[in-house]
């Protein structure tokens, strides 16, 4: 994404250290105006660092923080044109629903009048029309998510921050509620920045992904990018599944110097004796494993030179049971040379 707005966030050399641990070390990143933007990583890699020093709640040891062009340094949170949706929702449970939906506005000291307007539009927007007489505790996890969400949009910030509020919800709630998220974002249009190790909930919701480890950012692009084309061996086995070649092996399969990533889904299953045309990559090996995953299914194959290839075949009209391959059988790996991934090394 390239724009010459100025920024919703820009992050200039950043660190931020705990005596000897550098939970963020010298980013630098931008969040554009509007944006739907996911920090991704494991746990300890940074990302809800960066998201309190948004907010406010924590200071950066050093570098520069800018909100919309201001400089944050010494900016108290209540002062940033900033909210932020917790994974464990942070509702008044001795509140009702509107109460709590109304609360930024009523310290505002905004007529009951007007926040009852803005309540019931928040909550049409949420898609909980009705709902503001409930108490927190009479609704489901979903939506006193969505009762958070509302009591953070109702004050209209120019930037919304997410920190792992899907994490709570069992899978089928938490894919429901990405879709919707994206939604009311479009809806509303304010920038969000979103912090998840969920590679799915990245993928799904983002415009852009940082990828975080270790304090620092591995890769920054759209989700697409992300997946397709990883530049680091961490990002291509963290986002996703990943083949990981080097050594010889990557210049007697691959023709290349250096590492490379190979998705499992890139890979077909032939028989040893099939032909490999131009522009393609075969390993000869045998059947390890195979694993029924309902719309797929996953093979582990020992490839000859002493390493081990995954290779995902969606199951589509042939029954599983005549699937080529089974264990210990001897197949060919075929995919095409432009699929491969070149890896930077760290």
């Amino acid at each position: 994404m390239t724009t010459t707005a100025t920024p919703a966030v820009r992050f200039s050399s950043v660190s931020r250290h705990f005596g000897q641990v550098k939970a963020v070390d010298d980013v630098s990143f931008e969040v554009q105006d509007g944006e739907f933007f996911s920090m991704l990583g494991p746990s300890g890699s940074g990302k809800t660092t960066c998201l309190r020093m948004i907010a406010g709640f924590d200071q950066p040891s050093s570098g520069s923080i800018k909100l919309h062009g201001l400089e944050c340094a010494g900016l108290p949170p209540f002062e940033r044109d900033v909210n932020t949706v917790f994974q464990d929702y942070a509702l008044f449970p001795h509140m009702s629903v509107g109460d709590n939906i109304a609360y930024g506005p009523m310290l505002k000291r905004m007529s009951r009048a007007e926040r009852a307007r803005q309540v019931d539009e928040m909550l049409d927007l949420v898609r909980l029309p009705g709902m503001a007489a409930r108490r927190p505790s009479q609704l489901s996890g979903g939506q006193r998510q969505r009762i958070a969400l509302a009591r953070a949009l109702i004050n209209h910030p120019r930037v919304l921050l997410l920190d792992e509020p899907l994490g709570a919800l069992d899978l089928k709630l938490r894919q429901q509620m990405q879709v919707e998220l994206k939604a009311i974002q479009k809806r509303v249009g304010i920038t969000f920045i979103f912090v998840t190790h969920d590679q799915e909930e990245a993928l799904t919701m983002s415009d852009r992904i940082a990828v975080f480890n270790n304090g620092k950012i591995e890769q920054i692009g759209t989700p697409s990018e992300i997946y397709e084309q990883p530049q680091t061996a961490f990002v291509a086995g963290f986002v996703g599944v990943s083949n990981l070649i080097d050594g010889p092996l990557a210049a007697q399969i691959g023709g290349v110097k250096g590492a490379f990533a190979i998705r499992p889904e890139k890979i077909r299953i032939v028989e040893p004796s099939a032909e490999v045309g131009a522009g393609m990559c075969s390993a000869l090996g045998r059947v390890a494993d195979v694993v029924y995953l309902g719309m797929q299914t996953r093979y582990l194959v020992d490839i000859d030179g002493g390493t081990q290839l995954t290779v995902a075949q969606q199951n589509t009209d042939e029954p599983v049971a005549q699937a080529l391959v089974t264990p210990g059988l001897p197949v060919r790996l075929l995919w095409r040379r432009d699929a491969c991934c070149m890896l930077r090394v760290a």
